[in-house]
């Protein structure tokens, strides 16, 4: 295992909000920057399945994901986060840090911070069942980098 470091450990400001959505949840996230607006979305999603404030950072995943255009990646993006805590190794992101991001070619490689899930431990959220396009909205401005996203829960 990798030993983490300082920068590792630290937390990141809340950019993301959950919106009313018919029987599904829409999160809404945003960044300085169209990867945090990513990495925001990926931690919102994570916090809707349980209470993220008791996640620690104890260990690190890497993923990397590919898509045919921006909005196939971030669903892609979401849908290996969800793939790592569905099954083995139950593993819940506290924190989320894209360290690659190709938007010509589609390509993300990230890091997710966290530990694995533990009933005794991280109360159970909502279970979030798949990752929709349903309305998928991903907006890459001079002024602002934010990103809609509907979960099927």
């Amino acid at each position: 295992m990798t030993e983490l470091t300082k920068e590792d450990k630290e937390i990141p400001s809340c950019k993301y909000e959950y919106l009313d959505h018919t029987a599904d949840v829409q999160l809404h996230a945003w960044g300085e920057t169209l990867e945090e607006a990513f990495e925001q979305c990926v931690e919102a999603m994570f916090g809707y399945m349980t209470e993220i404030d008791k996640v620690e950072i104890l260990e690190k995943h890497d993923i990397e994901a590919m898509g045919e255009d921006i909005q196939s990646l971030l669903f892609h993006l979401l849908d290996e986060f969800l793939f790592l805590f569905s099954a083995e190794p139950f593993f819940i992101a506290r924190k989320v840090k894209i360290t690659s991001f190709d938007r010509e070619n589609f390509k993300i490689s990230a890091t997710g911070f966290g530990e694995m899930f533990n009933l005794e431990k991280h109360p159970q959220g909502t279970e979030v069942k798949a990752i929709t396009y349903s309305n998928m909205q991903v907006h890459d401005t001079v002024n602002m980098h934010e990103v809609f996203v509907i979960i099927d829960i």
